[in-house]
């Protein structure tokens, strides 16, 4: 085996003291409470496993002779899977060794805790296998909490100490070549999956280290998926299919969670396969499926603060790289100006997200966004480009029940006066509870035979379809 050490427990070793930082994780003692707590025993699995205070003895015991037995740089170097062969077998070695009495099944815990400090996040790798949850929320080494189903809940899970989830936060960081520290105390990546992750660290967050994770499926999503959630009708979802078909500038809106990146990566499924795509995003996170796709994203400033690419020096460089489609994971400022110029010049098709709790409010906030760029434009003149430059507005929101559901299509006419006009295609109404605290309601259309989409649609090809779409929406009976 490979730069092993004899298996006794080495002083001041500099692979001990590299890994020791990592490796305890705290388990719940006897009688802890339920993984996540209050909540239903079916959950329970998602949490730590209530070991006792002897195994964690052993597993210290062990990890500390483990550490001084193998030669650290090389086991980080390997595939996860030869890391996990290696442990493996100088960890039964120090079993045997050491005549330390546990159970094969105690073996295998041993085996998977050691891996995942080891080699990957810690205790949070049992929350990163999991398909259902959406978010990890890490508020402090003692609180972590999850989002399953559309419910955050708290679970049992916790780090040893600060200091251990600040080297787990670190690990996470340095993938996409960044750090987190006093000096750069908020920062942005990704996991090698695509996942979100912010970290934010003292002294700005006050109670410790907090992470967050938002978690991508493995399988990626299209509309009949959000059919079957029910957060769309089927008539609803043919009609965003046309919008993103037909080449449509596309703004979605709505708030933290509500399923925007998520409905963005539906509606690019639609995109000919043959256009060319510039993606600009502060964390890559897009999973578009076509194969002509260039992939931008920004970057901090360095230790000095210099070295800063904006998203605002991504949308500008887009448009001399003869895009065909420019599509933007989140407008939130500047670039707003940059956008709505590549939208008025050829540049059909493109889409963005931004936050707001309505369409009226985005299109309010984009405004504001091109204020934000120095531009010295009339206020008559910003709207007047963004209506000439926006063609639909997509609400989505996650209601009070965890789920979430698409609430608005609304298309921008043009002007009147001073005033962007705008008119609902599609809206959804609550109209109900049901007594699983479940939101019953409706989505209802708006019978245009001809939409303000419909000469592009008829560009396309697509307007008997848009025509037949309108008229199989559900009309909402008027109350005299």
């Amino acid at each position: 085996m490979f730069g092993k050490k004899n298996l006794k427990l080495e002083a001041n070793s500099t692979a001990a003291s590299n890994f020791r930082q990592d490796h305890d994780v705290a388990i719940s003692k006897k009688g802890a409470k339920a993984p996540f707590e209050n909540e239903s025993k079916e959950s329970d699995h998602l949490g730590e496993r209530p070991l006792d205070d002897q195994y964690n003895e052993t597993k210290r015991q062990i990890f500390s002779i483990l550490i001084n037995s193998v030669d650290a740089s090389k086991i980080l170097s390997m595939t996860s899977e030869e890391g996990r062969g290696e442990i493996s077998q100088v960890l039964s070695e120090i079993i045997r060794n050491q005549q330390i009495r546990i159970s094969k099944e105690e073996e295998s815990r041993l085996l998977e805790d050691i891996t995942n400090d080891m080699l990957g996040f810690g205790p949070l790798e049992q929350l990163l296998s999991r398909d259902d949850i959406a978010d990890i929320m890490v508020n402090g080494y003692k609180n972590v909490y999850v989002e399953v189903n559309g419910h955050v809940r708290k679970t049992g899970i916790q780090f040893r100490d600060d200091e251990q989830l600040m080297n787990v936060c670190q690990r996470i960081v340095s993938i996409v070549g960044r750090r987190v520290d006093e000096a750069s105390p908020i920062c942005d990546a990704r996991l090698l999956d695509g996942s979100r992750v912010n970290v934010i660290v003292p002294p700005l967050s006050v109670d410790g280290p907090t992470l967050t994770i938002r978690k991508f499926k493995k399988d990626k999503l299209r509309l009949s998926d959000l059919i079957g959630f029910g957060s769309i009708t089927p008539e609803a979802g043919q009609l965003l299919e046309i919008i993103g078909h037909v080449r449509c500038n596309v703004l979605i809106s709505g708030g933290t969670g509500s399923g925007k990146t998520t409905l963005l990566n539906c509606l690019t499924a639609y995109i000919d396969p043959t256009e060319r795509i510039v993606t600009c995003e502060d964390t890559a996170e897009l999973q578009l499926q076509q194969p002509h796709v260039v992939r931008l994203e920004t970057r901090p400033r360095n230790v000095e603060g210099q070295g800063e690419i904006t998203m605002r020096d991504l949308v500008k460089n887009c448009l001399r790289m003869r895009p065909e489609r420019i599509i933007v994971g989140e407008v939130r400022g500047a670039e707003a100006f940059d956008l709505l110029q590549a939208m008025n010049t050829g540049h059909d098709g493109s889409m963005g997200t931004l936050h707001a709790n309505s369409p009226r409010e985005a299109l309010a906030r984009l405004e504001s966004m091109v204020i934000m760029g120095s531009v010295s434009l009339p206020s008559k003149v910003i709207k007047e480009m963004i209506a000439s430059s926006i063609d639909v507005i997509i609400q989505a929101s996650r209601l009070r029940d965890g789920s979430r559901k698409i609430i608005k299509i609304t298309e921008v006419l043009g002007m009147e006066g001073d005033v962007i006009t705008t008119q609902d295609l599609l809206t959804y109404e609550v109209e109900g509870e049901g007594v699983d605290g479940k939101l019953i309601g409706q989505h209802y259309g708006n019978r245009i035979s001809k939409p303000g989409i419909w000469e592009r649609a008829k560009y396309f090809g697509d307007g008997p379809r848009l025509e037949r779409v309108m008229s199989k929406l559900p009309e909402k009976e008027s109350v005299l």
